[in-house]
């Protein structure tokens, strides 16, 4: 018998209904205007909030690798409830999501694990975490037959941020493409917000890892998918893919209307 890790925020963050899911995330790309095309795309930045308030932010990148032929998605989240040192790979089949299954790529599960300290399968951190989860009906509706590899890091310091990134090097090819999931800071003013994102926003425009590890050590800025952005980028680096683009920025006040304490929002590529 598969097991299948449930979805647990269809419903609140997300449609539960599989037609309203597939029509909110249509429309959100529906409204997305490419004013560019970029090849050989690394991987993305895309955040994780409830549909209603990050979903613009991340269709705009989630447009940008529509029908693009990669067989596996490794999508690297933070863990917001529960606390283990190094990364967590799903032990399990599948992902569900009201637009169906995805299966794991067993092959390449093993690879990221074998012979690591840090990396290792369970459920640590899957079992309630939105952070990945949120992505899953958005590459389902982009995508077709492709796997994922769904990581959650219980721990961001540097040594496990380094590790993860020395392993997807090993791992990744050409028709693999990464998923960092991030929000930005969380429940300040917006004119606070701005500058503790704009932050994150130039280091990331900079292709600057450790800059952005410093700041968030330093709480210069704030990025709760900090280390699965910085690990994403220095395997880029290594991988001689070290272009950069911010593809959008907004936070939760340009829907609310409420700028007193704002969460905000960012979508990036690397290629």
């Amino acid at each position: 018998m598969e097991t299948i890790r449930k979805p647990v925020v269809a419903g609140t963050f997300y449609p539960a209904d599989e037609n309203n899911l597939r029509d909110e995330i249509e429309q959100l790309l529906s409204e997305v205007e490419i004013d560019e095309h970029f090849e050989n795309i690394f991987g993305i930045v895309a955040p994780h909030a409830g549909y209603k308030y990050s979903g613009a932010t991340a269709a705009k990148v989630y447009k940008l690798i529509e029908n693009k032929n990669y067989e596996t998605v490794i999508v690297i989240s933070p863990s917001h409830r529960e606390y283990f040192a190094g990364s967590c790979i799903y032990e399990g089949d599948a992902y569900q999501t009201p637009l169906g299954l995805v299966k794991i790529n067993n092959e390449m599960r093993d690879k990221f694990i074998t012979g690591s300290d840090s990396i290792f399968l369970g459920n640590h951190g899957h079992n309630l975490e939105h952070a990945l989860e949120v992505q899953v009906p958005f590459l389902q509706t982009v995508l077709s037959d492709f796997k994922i590899v769904p990581i959650v890091m219980g721990d961001q310091s540097k040594q496990y941020v380094y590790e993860l990134a020395a392993r997807l090097v090993d791992v990744v090819n050409e028709k693999t493409l990464i998923v960092a999931s991030s929000d930005l800071s969380h429940f300040h003013s917006k004119q606070q917000a701005d500058l503790l994102d704009s932050g994150v926003e130039q280091s990331i425009a900079d292709f600057d890892y450790e800059g952005l590890l410093k700041n968030l050590e330093f709480k210069n800025c704030e990025a709760c998918g900090g280390g699965p952005i910085a690990a994403m980028m220095k395997a880029a680096e290594i991988l001689n893919r070290t272009n950069s683009k911010i593809i959008a920025r907004s936070d939760s006040g340009d829907v609310t209307g409420d700028d007193s304490e704002v969460v905000g929002y960012l979508s990036a590529i690397i290629y």
